[in-house]
């Protein structure tokens, strides 16, 4: 039988000591005080809690006098308790999972609710600007783990009431926070009720992986496919930004990323830089890492096949072709250098910030000048992966950069096998991979151009200048401007 909320404070404290072990856990504070002759009962997690507002709640408590002390809890809240955020429960497992979450817990004897005083305070860094979503021109603060503070920045973006930010639990141990924000009139209901739907329904222990763990359990569909189903953000604005376009954005507490959806290959691949610039400027950026997108997936393939199949170039470009000695055969060289080139990643994440200068010698010097200089690889081969990698860099989801990385490491095995067949059908398998693809609210991976649509495509392609309305005051007959 679940238990509730008694009058009588011994029976709540003893329930509690239990439920809590507080013999055991050292971060778990109780207090028992005496208001006006009636006992009371705080308890709190240490290192959650604001120390002055309690401080300054005990303060009032104390000195109240027998007459003061209202009958009921509700009357308590409203007249002694100078402080904004007080709530009241009675279930005892919502009143133990609000005390995990940081919020102060009161029992006072003859009240059969307790009162719940959120003065939480959690460690946090600073709103810097993230190192992955960096923009030349534009706001430099970024999320950071604290859900409170993520939606906060956004709110400062968008002051508008239909802005809507839903807050639910994930979890049956860790019952992590997840914030939905979206706008009321601009979202597709259709959709957000299905995710919050699949969120109400889930059946997980805990969200070790944050926004991944979420990810996995609301579209667990084609995991095969290496194609991301969302596009992460680190940055407010670009939130903000889908958010008014009508897109739904998922923060997840303890995650400095919001996960926006539904996404297209298009929406990922899009940055804040494109519309920090003017729209000439902007449609250039936006292109040029198109074009990118491209040179990172078929751009050693082509090179695998050109090698292997000289006669079928012409004699104008026949110069890409090696002309020192092949030691190596070039699809080992290509493929030694795909795995290469993710070790120096890891090792690049791994390695503390006094000892990267030395790794960076070491990659430059030894494993780039000397392994080609000792015949393992050739300059040509070296040069191409080089671009590659830069190639994907240019990209700003990392799961976007390693889906290409897998589409091109299937092109190079079947263009060295079947050769031009082999390389048609790698490229097959890399448009259907993208072709077959949806988004979660169902559209297809490559909207709009499947199905067909001129005016979206032409948005997509080219950066086009903001939209503004022109009307006259009523009042003095004056123009002004309205986004």
């Amino acid at each position: 039988m679940a238990f509730t909320i008694s009058k009588k404070i011994d029976d709540n404290i003893r329930y509690f000591h239990k439920r809590l072990a507080v013999d055991r856990n050292f971060d778990i504070i109780y207090r028992v005080l005496n208001i006006s002759g009636r006992r009371a009962c705080l308890y709190m997690v240490d290192g959650f809690t604001k120390d002055e507002v309690i401080q300054k709640l005990l303060q009032t408590l104390i000195g109240t006098k027998p007459d003061q002390v209202p009958a009921t809890a509700h009357e308590l809240s409203k007249t002694l308790l100078p402080y904004g955020e007080i709530g009241l429960a009675k279930d005892a497992d919502t009143v133990i999972n609000e005390l995990l979450m940081g919020i102060t817990i009161m029992f006072v004897d003859g009240y059969d609710q307790a009162l719940t005083i959120d003065c939480r305070i959690y460690p946090v860094r600073s709103v810097e600007e993230p190192d992955k979503d960096r923009v030349l021109r534009g706001s430099r603060d970024g999320f950071v783990e604290t859900l409170v503070f993520n939606t906060a920045l956004i709110r400062r973006r968008i002051r508008d009431p239909k802005l809507i930010n839903e807050i639910m639990q994930v979890g049956s141990s860790s019952s992590t926070d997840i914030a939905i924000c979206y706008m009321q009139d601009r979202v597709d209901q259709e959709l957000l009720e299905t995710i919050k739907m699949r969120m109400k329904n889930l059946r997980v222990d805990a969200l070790t992986m944050n926004q991944e763990s979420l990810a996995e359990c609301i579209y667990p569909h084609k995991w095969y496919n290496p194609f991301p189903k969302f596009k992460y953000s680190e940055r407010p604005d670009t939130a903000a930004a889908c958010i008014l376009e009508g897109s739904i954005v998922i923060l997840v507490d303890n995650s400095p990323a919001a996960m926006i959806l539904p996404s297209s290959i298009f929406d990922i691949i899009e940055e804040a830089n494109d519309y920090y610039f003017p729209p000439v400027t902007g449609t250039y950026l936006r292109l040029s890492r198109m074009l990118a997108f491209l040179l990172a997936m078929f751009l050693t393939p082509l090179f695998l096949l050109a090698v292997n199949y000289p006669e079928l170039l012409p004699n104008s470009i026949r110069f890409i072709l090696p002309r020192e000695p092949v030691n190596v055969p070039f699809i080992w060289q290509l493929l030694i250098l795909e795995f290469a080139v993710d070790g120096l990643k890891l090792a690049a994440v791994n390695t503390p910030n006094m000892l990267t200068t030395p790794l960076s010698v070491i990659a430059g010097l030894i494993i780039g000048d000397f392994a080609a200089s000792s015949g393992w690889f050739n300059a040509e081969t070296m040069l191409y992966m080089a671009f590659v990698v830069l190639a994907n860099y240019t990209q700003t989801s990392m799961e976007l950069s390693y889906a290409l990385k897998f589409m091109r490491l299937i092109l190079l095995i079947l263009t060295q096998l079947l050769g031009v067949w082999g390389f048609a059908a790698g490229t097959a398998i890399a448009l259907g991979a993208i072709i077959g693809n949806r988004t979660i609210a169902g559209k297809n991976y490559l909207y709009p151009i499947v199905p067909f649509d001129g005016k979206e495509v032409l948005r997509r392609f080219f950066r086009v200048r903001i939209q503004y309305t022109w009307e006259r005051s009523e009042e003095n007959g004056e123009k002004k401007d309205m986004q």
